[in-house]
């Protein structure tokens, strides 16, 4: 129980946050979080990766209920989650409203839960945001290309505040990277 006690308080010496079950992050101002579902998850990390000032990519899942879900579960379109691609980010060498830009590039948000040919709910148009100040960027963003006429019709994109983050299986991280795909179809 000591031995317990100390660890605890160690981690929070040293600013680290730690809560039973998840992964340990460092409280590191040179690195943030942004959580997109824009269609297979594929597609979505590769474009991602060659952003200058994204630091690290990882597909999954979030918005659903069920506890580790598996491909398979999302896949029945019965389990509420999105595809999603969470990206790590330096906001020195990027900002969070470019990566939203980006975002809005690379999909039609006027789907809400399309991916060429594929209609899914786990397809679907989505922002996950990590805090306020994230939320009223992703909202200024969408308000000023919707304004803007942009796109043909309406932007159908949610914005809304993240949820557990479910880390999807290997053989799905950095999938495109890791078969040559110099692509995946992920806009209607």
């Amino acid at each position: 129980m000591r031995t317990r006690h100390f660890i605890l308080t160690a981690l929070i010496f040293v600013g680290l946050v730690f809560v039973p079950g998840a992964p340990i992050q460092g409280n590191d101002p040179a690195r943030d979080t942004a959580t997109f579902g824009a269609g297979c998850f594929w597609g979505v990390e590769a474009a991602f990766r060659q952003v200058t000032g994204v630091t690290d990519t990882v597909v999954g899942y979030m918005g659903g209920t069920l506890k580790s879900p598996t491909y398979e579960e999302v896949s029945t379109h019965r389990s509420g989650y999105s595809e999603v691609c969470q990206v790590t980010y330096d906001p020195a060498q990027v900002s969070y409203e470019k990566l939203v830009e980006v975002f809005f590039q690379i999909h039609n948000p006027t789907f809400f839960s399309a991916a060429g040919k594929d209609v899914a709910s786990r397809y679907r148009s989505v922002i996950f945001f990590h805090n306020a100040e994230q939320e009223r960027t992703a909202l200024a963003v969408r308000d000023k290309l919707q304004a803007l006429g942009k796109f043909n019709r309406p932007i159908t994109t949610a914005i809304v505040p993240a949820l557990e983050f479910w880390r999807a299986e290997e053989y799905h991280q950095r999938y495109a990277e890791k078969h040559h795909l110099p692509r995946c179809s992920i806009t209607p």
